[in-house]
């Protein structure tokens, strides 16, 4: 009689891009393999996987936040999940400290460990940000910054000072990069219907879109990034660019240039940094990610694995040898196939590789009639780039009902207005930075 092989039991840490691919691709050799049998654990704050991309799109009232929310327990059926995060990690011992949503502990035991715990919003030390700016990392956020608009311009309405209603009327974004840009013009839409549909003009609403570069979305190239920026200035948008805010109140923001905006609503989408759990580790990061080989191994711990925002991945294609690659969902997910299948090497199954891009472009939507997109190196703006873009979009979400939602979605956008809905749901304690994206302290952001 054959003794029967204890599991390997592979506890990934977050379910975002990274992750749940990495959790997907092992779930199909768990199911399979007898002869090198695994136990896939998942621990993540949320019951689901959360498509980032199409945040601006619920912000703007476009989609139902549930639309972009990948149920964990249909997607990856097998696995084992636990809601909660992780507090400390103890890689000599082989344990994680779990806490769950009741503050329960949890000890979790690993034989293979991979962090995909993602990133949090990158806040600077100004005075004001972190009390009264806006994130755009959860749908928490993205459903309290759309109920924000929508009751900001109802107050407005029936404001009788000219100043606080213009006040009301303005909205500033800090981030002029991808979420930046789709924010600022899904925002610009919602508010043109508030006002299509209330009869008041809509460039008395007021966006600011704020950025330290010398142009938006540099990412895209010269010349689609000259395009969004005179599309987002035909729609009335006030871009200044080599100024971001130095202070921000409740009413007030002051901006790097020495002027002031009144405003009640500004969001932040200045880019992100490395969750916490990271720098608790206690390994050597590069730029505050975790320090990992190219075949997505930590150094000195060949039972770790790391990827996604949070692993400062080495970008193979590039001839400067200190390269990584960027913190994007396009990366994400390609990572997650190679460490799956470099997970299961380090258990002997198949042999090891290293992590190697190879770039399809980039998609950005911005609002009605509008998008620019470069797949496989061809510059596209206008409807062509808005198919490419959504047709992308629902091509990469990882489940079927969510992509005919979204498509549905998309569909009733060509032929009725956007509702013009504010549930409340969500109130602003809620939308906090640290509390929407799950992290146990701010400190140290």
């Amino acid at each position: 009689m054959t003794a029967s092989v204890e599991p390997q039991h592979i506890v990934i840490v977050g379910a975002g891009f990274a992750g749940f691919e990495t959790a997907r691709r092992l779930l199909r050799h768990q199911r399979t393999s007898t002869e090198h049998p695994i136990r896939v654990t998942v621990i993540s704050p949320n019951d689901f996987m959360l498509y980032t991309p199409l945040l601006p799109d619920v912000a703007g009232g476009l989609l139902d936040p549930r639309f972009v929310a990948v149920p964990l327990a249909d997607s990856l059926r097998g696995a084992e999940l636990i809601a909660g995060h992780v507090a400390a990690v103890d890689l000599s011992g082989r344990t994680l400290e779990v806490h769950n949503r009741a503050g329960a502990v949890e000890t979790v035991r690993f034989d293979r460990l991979v962090l995909t715990p993602g990133s949090v919003t990158r806040l600077f030390d100004i005075p004001g940000l972190a009390e009264h700016a806006l994130g755009l990392k959860t749908t928490t956020e993205a459903l309290y910054l759309r109920d924000r608009l929508l009751e900001q311009l109802e107050l407005a309405a029936r404001e009788t000072d000219s100043a606080i209603a213009r006040a009301r009327r303005t909205v500033v974004v800090v981030g002029a990069s991808y979420a930046g840009a789709e924010l600022t013009a899904q925002l610009r839409a919602l508010a043109d219907e508030v006002a299509r549909q209330r009869h008041f003009d809509p460039q008395e609403v007021r966006f600011v879109l704020l950025d330290m570069a010398d142009r938006v979305m540099p990412e895209v190239g010269e010349k689609l990034s000259d395009k969004v920026l005179e599309v987002l200035r035909s729609r009335g948008i006030d871009i200044r660019l080599g100024t971001t805010i130095d202070r921000l109140t409740n009413e007030v923001a002051e901006l790097s240039d020495g002027t002031t905006v009144a405003t009640h609503t500004v969001a932040w989408a200045a880019g992100v940094s490395a969750n916490p759990l990271i720098e608790s580790l206690g390994l050597p990061t590069e730029k505050g990610r975790l320090a990992v080989r190219a075949d997505l191994s930590v150094p000195d711990h060949p039972d770790v694995f790391a990827a996604g925002d949070a692993a400062a991945v080495p970008d193979t294609t590039k001839s400067d040898r200190g390269a990584i690659t960027p913190p994007t969902a396009q990366h994400a997910v390609r990572q997650g196939k190679v460490l799956a299948r470099n997970v299961l090497a380090s258990i002997g199954v198949g042999t090891s590789t290293d992590y190697r891009h190879n770039d399809l472009g980039l998609v950005v939507d911005l609002g009605p009639r509008f998008a620019v997109a470069n797949p496989v190196g061809v510059h596209l703006s206008g409807y062509a780039a808005k198919a490419v873009t959504r047709a992308y979009h629902l091509f990469s979400l990882p489940r079927g009902a969510n992509r005919m939602a979204v498509a549905a979605a998309y569909l009733g956008d060509a032929v009725y207005p956007r509702p013009l809905v504010s549930f409340g749901l969500v109130d602003k304690d809620e939308a906090s930075f640290a509390r929407s994206e799950g992290i146990p302290v701010s400190d140290g952001r």
